[in-house]
């Protein structure tokens, strides 16, 4: 056990928000230790390293906050009446808005991230972001079922090795106009880090802010033109996937692309595309340029910024300047790459709202960036420096988990205005109809691990949540976006409650969802919330063909994850699996005489999602032609083929987009949708 902490240390933790304690569940405290909570503060650039260092540090944020006039940020909820700021009488303000305009009072200001200036009449002055967003986020217009895919894994006969913005262009007008759906979801299309070999994972970028050209279809690039030996290339990277076993290989198949890409970078735009990339490029201004040096410089030195000669670690130097200078061509290059997959990202959100898709694209935003990447270069004065983000030990892991990100600093964050955050959001709003935030709990909190420390020795750190939410709520409401949070697991008590209120969806996974208030039994449709998305599974879970006949469980075995005898395990499965089948029978969704045949019982799973009130139904595109393989298997790296793997079938044969789409399977469960489409909300 921990020993008691400090109460000196206590205050200071509580005072700059980091935790002295958490609880994993309701009943169940458990103490933070006390270099945990040290490391975090010391992450903040607060001192407590002994007695007296707290006491110093204590007192001075107890007279800062005291002294000042305003919190680094302030924010307002439209209609929520007047703007109070509990500010001594005689305060003269002036305010600037976003737009330029400059006011002296707070009244009747338009939506949008404000810059408030304080000044006090014994001279204390302060300055602060003013927030005035929409208390609500938008929420689909109507009820709608779509597709939730890993673009890489969906290959078409067009594709260079896997999935690209083509294919999801063509899978959304498909999905539109014959499927009847409202929506594609994809995995988070972030760049990634270069290397050899590349994280596979599309969870652990280089860059939250700009796409992953690996995406692109060269074929769509107007200045592109055909190389047989490239497009020979291209056809064996695609036969090897499709036709040979292999695994997708991204590092190949970005070689392939970047040698195509390079040379329609040398030939000149027209003047029309001409005047969209400089406007492209004006309208991100440091942000890309950051990016394109960033890229530029890993190709000379590396894709780890900490190992760069020590005066480029600084993007600000005067030798950064001056190898941007040395190296314009490659930052031309890379920059151009950003602004070609914008474009195609665009152009596939189009091709999904022309099919009649009511939201259209679902992008993923994943949880962090790679410590080695872009952004953690570009941005870092807004890091923790020596800390990586994961999660408490809970009932599924005891050891805890270290996701190998990391975390904004919230202090940073507030001073800035959450600048970083907001530019992030516009930029993927641009060619999103909505948005997946994985680990939403984060907005409010995150679980921060001191480096070389297990992830047992760490502790949660506070963000400006209402900040955070009204940001989303402002540039989510002005690109007419939906927002979708990832709020599976352990979540803090209120933090539901709270984005529902603002409108955020929360997402409801058929298995998990079980009255763990009363029996434990499957929770009824009609119990089900509506402000969600519903769906049978996910990128992390099992695809439902596996857990309906068990070979989940094998899969585990085999690999030896398994923490308990497998007959155990298996019994357990199939226990949880009768419980669901029963229910879909007494139902009416499935026919006793089809109790065995998957087919059947995975279109009477959907018809049960089709029976809640939830507001979106997503289809786990695998699911619709019996794949067994999960995507991701948590726990697991070199021993299982993480997001290597093609769209298959109950054999294991990769299935191509065309064949999706042409499969009878897939038609007989699309049409079982359409026939039970929800009505309208």
């Amino acid at each position: 056990m921990n020993e008691a902490l400090d109460p000196g240390l206590c205050r200071l933790a509580e005072l700059h928000g980091v935790a002295t304690s958490y609880r994993p569940a309701p009943d169940r405290t458990v103490a933070a230790s006390a270099g945990a909570v040290t490391a975090a503060l010391g992450a903040l650039g607060v001192d407590a390293s002994g007695p007296d260092a707290v006491r110093t540090a204590l007192a001075a944020r107890e007279r800062e906050l005291a002294e000042r006039l305003l919190p680094p940020t302030v924010v307002h909820w439209a209609g929520a009446g007047e703007i109070v700021l509990g500010l001594p009488a005689g305060t003269r303000l002036e305010v600037r808005t976003e737009d330029g305009e400059t006011r002296d009072d707070v009244a009747g200001l338009p939506l949008g991230v404000h810059l408030l200036t304080a000044a006090a009449p014994d001279g204390r002055t302060a300055r602060a972001h003013l927030i005035v967003a929409p208390d609500r986020l938008p929420t689909p217009a109507t009820r709608s079922y779509g597709i939730l895919v890993q673009l890489y894994s969906l290959l078409s006969r067009r594709s260079w090795g896997m999935g690209d913005l083509g294919d999801l262009a063509e899978l959304a007008d498909w999905a539109g106009r014959t499927a009847g759906a409202g929506f594609v979801q994809v995995n988070p299309l972030h760049a990634a880090v270069p290397g050899a070999p590349t994280d596979p994972s599309p969870y652990r970028p280089s860059s939250r802010r700009f796409p992953d050209p690996v995406h692109l279809r060269p074929e769509a690039v107007p200045e592109y033109t055909a190389a047989p030996a490239v497009t020979d290339r291209a056809e064996a990277l695609r036969s090897a996937v499709l036709d040979h076993g292999a695994l997708i290989d991204r590092d190949a198949v970005w070689e392939l692309k970047r040698e195509a890409l390079e040379k329609a970078a040398a030939a000149p735009l027209t003047p029309v595309r001409q005047a969209a990339y400089d406007a492209f490029r004006a309208a991100e201004g440091q942000a890309l340029e950051d990016h394109a040096t960033w890229y530029a410089l890993a190709e000379r030195h590396g894709s780890d910024w900490h190992r760069w000669p020590q005066d480029l670690r600084d993007p600000r130097s005067p030798e950064t300047a001056r190898a941007r200078a040395e190296l314009a061509d490659r930052v031309g290059f890379h920059s151009r790459l950003a602004w070609l997959t914008v474009t195609q990202l665009t152009a596939a959100q189009r091709a999904a709202r022309e099919a009649g898709m009511p939201v259209g694209i679902v992008h993923d935003l994943a949880v962090g960036v790679h410590p080695a990447g872009a952004d953690a270069w570009a941005q870092q004065d807004y890091f923790a420096a020596g800390m990586s983000v994961g999660a408490p030990p809970d009932a599924f892991n005891a050891r805890g988990q270290d996701w190998g990100l990391p975390p904004w600093r919230p202090d940073r964050l507030a001073a800035g205005g959450h600048a970083p955050f907001r530019e992030l959001l516009r930029a993927l709003f641009r060619y999103a109809g909505a948005l997946r935030i994985d680990h939403v709990m984060g907005l409010f909190r995150l679980w921060w691990v001191p480096q070389g420390s297990p992830p047992t020795e760490g502790t949660y750190v506070r963000y400006d949540a209402e900040a955070m939410l009204a940001l989303l709520a402002l540039e989510a409401t002005r690109a007419g976006a939906v927002v979708i949070g990832e709020d599976l697991g352990t979540v803090e008590p209120g933090v539901r409650e709270t984005l529902e209120r603002h409108g955020v969806l929360g997402t409801s996974v058929l298995w998990f969802e079980r009255d763990w208030d009363g029996d434990g039994r499957p929770l009824p449709p009609a119990r089900w919330r509506a402000d969600c998305l519903a769906t049978a599974t996910t990128h992390d879970l099992p695809p439902t063909a596996a857990r309906l006949t068990g070979e989940h469980v094998e899969l585990r075995d085999r690999l030896g994850l398994l923490t308990r005898p497998l007959a155990e395990e298996r019994a357990e499965a199939a226990a949880d699996t009768a419980e669901w089948l029963a229910l879909l029978t007494r139902l009416g969704l499935l026919a006793a005489a089809d109790t065995g045949d998957e087919e059947a019982e995975i279109r009477a799973v959907h018809r049960f999602l089709l029976r809640t009130p939830a507001r979106m139904i997503g289809v786990w595109l695998p699911d619709t032609v019996g794949d067994r393989r999960p995507q991701n298997l948590p726990g697991t790296w070199d021993q299982y083929p993480n997001w290597r793997l093609p769209i298959a079938d109950a054999k294991g044969r990769p299935v191509t987009l065309e064949e999706l789409t042409g499969s009878e399977r897939v038609r007989a469960l699309f049409q079982t949708l359409h026939t039970d489409r929800p009505s309208t909300a």
